[in-house]
């Protein structure tokens, strides 16, 4: 689904978590199911996340772009907003995702653009506007994530750096 390119962070969080001996492009990926839907994360911090995702293979009967595949983009987009804006001592998880679906898109490529909307100590909300590749508003989102603190256990799941 196209050529990988390399999400660009900002150096101090790269510093950040390579510190803890975290692999942060690992971390911040659009994780399983984004793979399986061919998300690909090009720009991440926590003021902005830039990604796309195919239409291809991500529609719904009629030949359009599926509003869950909206709503999976809309959705990995904020929580990586939402996690860098916690940092290395927060986990991100979603409480309330809505969608509003504008317009269909049956090819191409879509890209979501999230910025925050609230970053607080407990939780952070991005709205997500995801566009086609005319610059037309496909979707708006909304993403609400809770930042709980890093637990014992949870270090099972954050991909280590090979150092």
């Amino acid at each position: 689904m196209g050529e990988q390119q390399q999400v660009k962070f900002p150096q101090e969080v790269v510093d950040e978590y390579a510190a803890l001996g975290v692999d942060l492009p690992a971390l911040f990926s659009a994780g399983h199911l984004g793979t399986r839907m061919g998300v690909q994360i090009l720009e991440a911090s926590a003021e902005r996340v830039v990604g796309t995702m195919p239409v291809e293979g991500n529609t719904q009967p009629y030949g359009l772009l599926h509003g869950g595949a909206s709503a999976v983009l809309a959705e990995t987009l904020g929580s990586v907003g939402s996690m860098l804006h916690g940092g290395s001592s927060k986990i991100a998880v979603g409480v309330d995702l809505n969608c509003t679906h504008h317009r269909g898109a049956r090819s191409g490529l879509v890209t979501g653009v999230a910025t925050p909307v609230h970053r607080g100590r407990s939780t952070a909300t991005y709205e997500i506007v995801i566009s086609d590749e005319e610059g037309r508003r496909v979707c708006t989102a909304r993403l609400t994530c809770l930042l709980r603190d890093v637990r014992k256990g949870d270090e099972a799941h954050v991909p280590a750096t090979g150092a």
